[in-house]
């Protein structure tokens, strides 16, 4: 399993998204290492189809695939348990991982 945690540096959420990647990691017993991606471009975040800062990507696919959403170099919104938030719960981490 390769896990990529796609973001650009502005977005400041991508760190919250990274340390709840890790845990649910720990929690599914997983020891694997999160490869970082920086997109720094509009081209480049063209090319891949970047819906936004953060995106967890397993396995080369978007663990959260939102085609509605623009492709480009903002900040994503993950709806959670708590309502809308910038990262992905633990949870929906976890669940995703177990797939």
């Amino acid at each position: 399993m390769q896990v990529t945690l796609r973001y650009f540096t502005e977005c400041p959420n991508w760190k919250v998204a990274e340390e709840r990647l890790r845990e649910a990691l720990r929690l599914s017993g997983r020891s694997v290492a999160i490869v970082h991606e920086v997109i720094e471009t509009h081209d480049q975040a063209e090319q891949i189809g970047f819906r936004g800062s953060p995106s967890v990507v397993i396995d080369g696919h978007d663990a959260f695939p939102d085609q509605a959403g623009p492709v480009g170099l903002s900040c994503r919104i993950y709806r959670t348990a708590d309502g809308p938030q910038g990262a992905p719960s633990v949870d929906q981490l976890t669940e995703v991982l177990a797939r």
